[in-house]
């Protein structure tokens, strides 16, 4: 497996097919995966996070702190969490003052972070939402994505089911492991999902499914 630094055009391409919210994040560093065979199998994405204070909670300053933004992949890939790992290690080469990483999984999707609990993520905090999804096309859609549909397409908001916003699961990645024993202290027990056997999260792809319920290698022996 091989990743390279990715174009806007993949960028866009991958997450608007692959990726279950069709909307493309701010993205400051992203690189395209080629598995054993060189086919391209879409791109990891990350950003500086919707916050200026993404980092206030670990005494990090905006820079220090990198967010996970899209793990758009079409299930070509062989592996997903060694897949991330090398997109870690390329990002501690490419963004040397970056000392950890943040991630979330979508309880609205059903998602619990499989990927993240699998490859020893930290998790760190569950947030509620007082914002609104729709029921667009099977699933349950953010409020952004519906308003882009409205705006660009016509869509009839009125039309749609709505509900209140689930929350999300927060997990975070240390670079390195004077920092992870830091973060330790801060995590709590995982949430499970006895029916979640997908390793999808807010951020991962909806056509991927390696790596699944059972513990996969520690991403440190990757990154």
């Amino acid at each position: 497996m091989i990743l390279k630094k990715s174009s806007k055009k993949a960028n866009k391409y991958a997450i608007m097919n692959y990726h279950y919210s069709k909307r493309m994040p701010n993205i400051c560093c992203s690189y395209s995966v080629f598995n054993n065979k060189n086919k391209w199998c879409g791109v990891i994405a990350y950003g500086l996070g919707a916050s200026p204070s993404i980092g206030k909670p670990f005494n990090l300053v905006q820079g220090e702190i990198i967010e996970l933004v899209r793990v758009a992949l079409n299930g070509k890939q062989e592996s997903t969490s060694k897949a991330i790992a090398l997109s870690l290690k390329l990002l501690k080469k490419h963004c040397p003052s970056v000392k950890m990483v943040v991630s979330y999984a979508d309880k609205g999707q059903n998602h619990y972070g499989t990927i993240y609990q699998a490859t020893n993520w930290l998790f760190v905090n569950e947030s509620k939402s007082s914002g609104t999804e729709y029921f667009y096309k099977g699933r349950w859609t953010h409020s952004k994505t519906i308003s882009d549909l409205v705006r660009k397409r016509g869509l009839k908001r009125d039309s749609l089911r709505s509900r209140k916003m689930s929350g999300k699961l927060k997990y975070i990645y240390p670079l390195n492991k004077n920092l992870k024993k830091e973060m330790i202290k801060l995590s709590k027990p995982y949430i499970k999902d006895l029916c979640d056997s997908s390793v999808n999260g807010s951020t991962l792809s909806v056509q991927d499914k390696s790596g699944g319920s059972i513990p996969t290698e520690s991403l440190y022996n990757y990154a």
